[in-house]
């Protein structure tokens, strides 16, 4: 039954469902039913044409097509900052509503966006954008926080890590439990730029998640990439050896998972 219930949120590749759309303001922009559906089934549909957009108080917004994700499931996942399900000053986003943001340090300097899914303590963590729009300003807040004399950023080394995509994107960590489906200043929206599909992007990789070798069994492949991409942090070559359509990842991970809880 849980099984059921959860298989029910899969996507359907082709058209979207208008109902995950805010029906307020921007049509394009994704509304809370959409973030509302299991982890896994979250991180893998982030990467099939959706936008991040951070707008800034001069209106200039910034954009980056998600290509990298890593799920986090919640009390059970050792790796998570919610393992146990222990909730916190600092994860509480993690236990809010589908679509909070969870803002968290890392190293004490850097910074990494996650979205909250159903689930208790269960969150996305988006690793790597593509840049669409706003490149120089990108450019120019990833510039600032380099050593002096560093060699300049390509565009494709702009985002590719959750830590640079803060950076490029401005993302502060006073933006930690805000609303994703209606905070005036950071969203996610469809993507109407996407052309034809280019070569070898119509496959996710399933790979271990990064920086968590220490945690067992939940070195299990919950990091999703689109092959062949390059904005991707970390390609991961044995995984690409058995690369699958984004619909059959969903239903492998899934399934995976629940067996796992029988």
């Amino acid at each position: 039954l849980q099984l059921q219930r959860c298989l029910q949120f899969v996507p359907v590749m082709g058209t979207v469902k208008s109902q995950y759309f805010s029906k307020e303001g921007d049509p394009q922009r994704l509304g809370e039913e959409f973030f509302n559906q299991p982890c896994i089934s979250l991180a893998i549909p982030c990467l099939c044409c959706k936008v991040l957009v951070r707008r800034s108080a001069d209106g200039t917004e910034l954009r980056g097509r998600v290509v990298e994700t890593e799920a986090y499931l919640g009390g059970e996942d050792k790796a998570s900052h919610s393992a146990g399900g222990k909730c916190t000053e600092r994860n509480t986003a993690m236990f809010m509503k589908p679509g909070t943001i969870y803002v968290y340090p890392i190293y004490g300097i850097y910074l990494c966006i996650n979205v909250s899914s159903q689930g208790e303590g269960a969150a996305v963590l988006l690793r790597a954008l593509e840049p669409l729009n706003g490149l120089p300003l990108m450019k120019q807040l990833r510039t600032t926080r380099r050593r002096e004399g560093a060699r300049p950023l390509k565009d494709k080394e702009l985002c590719n890590g959750p830590s640079k995509l803060c950076q490029a994107l401005d993302i502060p960590r006073c933006f930690d439990r805000r609303d994703l489906a209606s905070d005036p200043e950071v969203w996610l929206e469809r993507d109407t730029q996407i052309g034809p599909q280019e070569p070898g992007l119509s496959e996710v990789v399933s790979a271990r998640r990064i920086g968590i070798d220490s945690h067992g069994e939940w070195t299990k492949p919950l990091r999703f990439y689109l092959h062949g991409h390059r904005c991707v942090s970390v390609v991961n070559k044995q995984a690409e050896t058995q690369i699958h359509s984004l619909q059959t990842v969903i239903l492998l991970e899934i399934l995976l998972f629940w067996v796992a809880l029988i």
